[in-house]
């Protein structure tokens, strides 16, 4: 509903606007053919051609303007598709006509404001049209300030730069950022190729301002009179020639260029990071898709835990009841808390003790095992990626335990203001030949470096170290409090 009554606004006004600016247009173009007849002889034959070219500006100044509404309007809107190339053609044929005197400064800055319209108005979810936008805002940019500039007292060679070097700026900029240098980089160009293409579009667009520079000079050497054809009465000599020349050369090199370059690598910076960002949730979903594949259907093992908890109460097994109910809080983790991004600390240290307490009731009976923990009771509001800890613990009982020969298991957590500490250190066992989980590392050791460096970048420390008889893990974390999310 909102959106039909925003559409109907927005063509009332559309609406409301095309005959205003048609009605300005009209009033215009007769005031301008009125005052022509009052100020020349009627017997004069010439009469018809000055109005002919009075009527030719106002019906360009219509058609630029259409062209902006029912053609760069509807280019600016589209969802996915990229605006039509010829978008370019519409904002280099209103540049050429305000050059040209066709249409009037005011009009002109007139369809400077309308672009500048259009572009508050845009799609700003296409990225596809970034090109368009970019020679829309500058095209509008220009007008006004060329607009400006004819209407100060500025020298004529400050009028000459802004009204030709500036569209050589604007094209030169353009295309650097948007086809230049996305092919150099794919290439693996430097900046040393970059600068040395930059010098040769300057210098042939230093030779074009030159060619036009004589056309404009005073006397004029090609044309009877300095404006037979152009209406800005700008005129230029050789010495005003040379200096625009050479500002437009430094203008290209000493700021487009390095503009253009930053600019480029800036929106390949934010590309990187978007994709990155994006690699890692693919990451983090891969990790814990393959994480959840390891695991049992824990729906039906908890279901069938209620079972075998009830029965051991029932039979007086103590021991067997108590490592039931551990493995029971443990599978109401994995259901509640191990989909979560985070977790508060103190639940994934619970989650731990319970999985030794679990693995301690395992070798109770076995003189030979020493199982050590100096585990802190966190009670603070730091926040952990769920399951993060344990595969390495899981990794010391499954090759640190041996029933037959002395083994040992030492568990150590710590928090010092943001900052993790966490250290196992195992005996090390070597398993048959034909044990099937030789060579294996439970949930695997490769699937927690993989998140650690994919949800911890630049903020985690892990150290391995393996001899022939221990191993140990050291692991550092830097983590967010809950206040920070």
């Amino acid at each position: 509903m909102y959106k039909q009554l925003n559409m109907k606004l927005k063509n009332d006004v559309a609406r409301i606007e095309f005959w205003i600016v048609t009605g300005i247009i009209l009033t215009s173009l007769l005031f301008t053919i009125g005052d022509e007849i009052r100020v020349t002889d009627l017997k004069n034959n010439y009469l018809s051609g000055l109005i002919v070219p009075i009527l030719f500006n106002s019906i360009v100044t219509f058609i630029s303007y259409l062209l902006l509404c029912f053609y760069v309007e509807p280019a600016f809107e589209k969802e996915n598709q990229p605006a039509a190339s010829n978008t370019l053609f519409v904002f280099i044929f209103i540049g050429a006509c305000t050059i040209l005197g066709i249409i009037n400064l005011y009009f002109a800055a007139l369809l400077a404001i309308k672009i500048l319209l259009l572009l508050f108005n845009r799609n700003t979810r296409n990225k596809e049209n970034a090109l368009y936008y970019e020679a829309a805002l500058l095209t509008a940019s220009w007008i006004l300030l060329v607009v400006g500039s004819l209407y100060l007292s500025l020298p004529e060679a400050v009028k000459f730069y802004i009204i030709f070097a500036g569209p050589a700026a604007i094209i030169i900029y353009l295309y650097s950022v948007h086809r230049l240098l996305p092919k150099l980089f794919i290439r693996n160009k430097g900046l040393g190729n970059y600068a040395g293409r930059m010098v040769l579009l300057t210098l042939f667009s230093c030779l074009i301002l030159t060619g036009i520079g004589f056309c404009f000079e005073y006397p004029n050497r090609m044309f009877s009179t300095a404006t037979a054809i152009f209406s800005l009465h700008v005129y230029t000599d050789g010495n005003q020639i040379a200096v625009i020349v050479i500002g437009n050369f430094f203008t290209q090199l000493l700021l487009v260029m390095p503009i253009s370059w930053n600019i480029h690598k800036s929106r390949n910076a934010r590309q990187d990071e978007e994709i990155k960002t994006l690699k890692t949730e693919l990451g983090k979903s891969d990790a814990n898709l393959n994480f959840l594949k390891s695991q049992i259907n824990p729906h039906f093992l908890f279901n069938a835990l209620n079972t075998l908890y009830g029965t051991a109460l029932q039979e007086n097994a103590e021991r067997t009841g108590e490592g039931i109910q551990k493995l029971g809080d443990m599978m109401r983790f994995m259901l509640q808390e191990n989909t979560q991004d985070t977790i508060r600390l103190s639940r994934d240290i619970d989650y731990l003790n319970n999985y030794i307490l679990l693995q301690k009731l395992r070798t109770s009976t076995s003189e030979d095992v020493t199982i050590e923990t100096q585990i802190e009771e966190y009670t603070g509001d730091l926040m952990i990626t769920p399951m993060l800890l344990i595969p390495f613990v899981e990794n010391a009982f499954k090759h640190g335990i041996s029933l037959q020969n002395p083994s040992h298991i030492k568990v150590t957590l710590q928090t010092k203001d943001n900052t993790l500490y966490f250290d196992v250190h195992n005996s090390i066992h070597i398993r048959p030949d034909n044990d099937p989980e030789k060579g294996q590392s439970g949930i695997g050791l490769e699937n927690v470096k993989q998140r650690l460096s994919l949800l911890y970048p630049d903020r985690y420390d892990l150290v391995i170290r393996q001899n022939a008889k221990e191993f140990f893990i050291h692991l550092t974390v830097q983590l967010i409090s809950n206040s920070y999310i």
